[in-house]
């Protein structure tokens, strides 16, 4: 374990040199700890360690697999702490690389899992034939956005549950305190990448725990369909605007390394969204009556969409659908109303 003070700057150098970077003890008593996720390209999610009188807390907890569970058990080892000694696990999120491990831990350690009341709601359809509607609705919603089938029968990245009749055992609303004695923290509602995303900001220490909301380098995926948001990317959007009061924290994403610069990040992010936003317009006004698939394959991505594999492509079009339910929105572009919707630019009203 080491201590680092050029804010990020290890971290940096090791997402450079694509190698998992140490724990590190960001401020007395909080450590950063990466913990891995095997087979996915971002490659580790950093669990934050809080130290308490009665042990530690943690904000989020990684992946469920046995790789990621014993990284965390060895980054809190490192801490000069037991697992045993985790009371408290607060989750930014209900994806996998976040609360993977919440039932494992629950039941090791007995520790309290929090979490935004929405996310919350979404623990509690688990049985098959919750899970066989999941699968009809993501079928019905991917063959009106026009992909093709073998996107449509792509697996899903499925959420881990607890045990049938279990849930959250602290729920949380945006501006409610973390009951953690010794930290100032406040949750910060930042709905978007999904409906329940909390961030979590502790004035006293000058820190800002992002989680996917806001990271260094790149843009969380903000997609449409069953179970999202109804317009998931105006929600964003606005939880971006609403990030740009927050104090000029410290902050520690949840991906790639800590940085400053909240209201700058911010808006880098809002910029990036209004060219996308214009890239995805130009890209219907050049191709009238184009589905949300079809518009897909022709803007720009990090990786050629054709190196894409079938799950990554899913995420793809639905983060498409939600550009083109904003252009909607703004009367930008007209749906057809047919199966698949087809887009095409609304027509200008002539003036009076």
């Amino acid at each position: 374990m080491i201590i680092t003070e050029d804010i990020g700057v290890v971290q940096r150098e090791a997402w450079a040199a694509k190698t998992l970077p140490p724990v590190e003890e960001v401020r007395p008593g909080l450590w950063s700890i990466p913990v891995p996720m095997p087979g996915n390209a971002l490659r580790y999610v950093l669990i934050y360690a809080l130290a308490l009188d009665t042990g530690l807390a943690l904000i989020d907890v990684g992946m469920d697999t046995k790789e990621s569970w014993q990284a965390l058990v060895d980054g809190i080892a490192s801490t000069g702490h037991h697992i045993s000694d985790v009371r408290y696990a607060a989750i930014t999120h209900l994806h996998p690389d976040h609360f993977g491990l919440a039932p494992r831990l629950r039941e090791t350690t007995g520790a309290a899992i929090a979490m935004h009341t929405a996310e919350a709601a979404a623990l509690g359809h688990f049985t098959p034939t919750d899970v066989a509607a999941d699968v009809e609705a993501w079928r019905v919603d991917l063959t009106d956005l026009g992909a093709p089938p073998e996107v449509v029968a792509a697996p899903r990245f499925d959420l881990v549950r607890f045990k049938a009749g279990e849930s959250a055992d602290v729920v949380l609303s945006g501006g409610d305190r973390l009951d953690l004695p010794g930290w100032n923290i406040e949750a910060v509602w930042t709905p978007g990448h999904t409906p329940g995303h909390l961030a979590f900001v502790d004035r006293d220490h000058d820190l800002l725990f992002s989680g996917d909301h806001m990271l260094p380098r790149i843009s969380p995926n903000i997609s449409s369909g069953p179970g999202e948001l109804e317009s998931p990317l105006h929600r964003y959007l606005l939880s971006l605007h609403a990030t740009t009061s927050l104090p000029d924290c410290e902050v520690l994403p949840a991906h790639e390394y800590r940085f400053r610069g909240v209201a700058e990040r911010a808006r880098e992010l809002l910029g990036h969204h209004d060219d996308r936003l214009e890239e995805i317009r130009a890209a219907i006004e050049a191709r009238p009556e184009s589905t949300a698939w079809e518009v897909t394959t022709h803007i720009t991505w990090s990786r050629q969409i054709d190196a894409m594999d079938p799950r990554l492509l899913r995420l793809a079009v639905r983060e498409t659908q939600a550009h083109l339910i904003v252009l909607s929105e703004r009367n930008v572009i007209l749906s057809d109303g047919g199966t698949p919707s087809r887009w095409s630019l609304a027509t200008p009203v002539a003036d009076q």
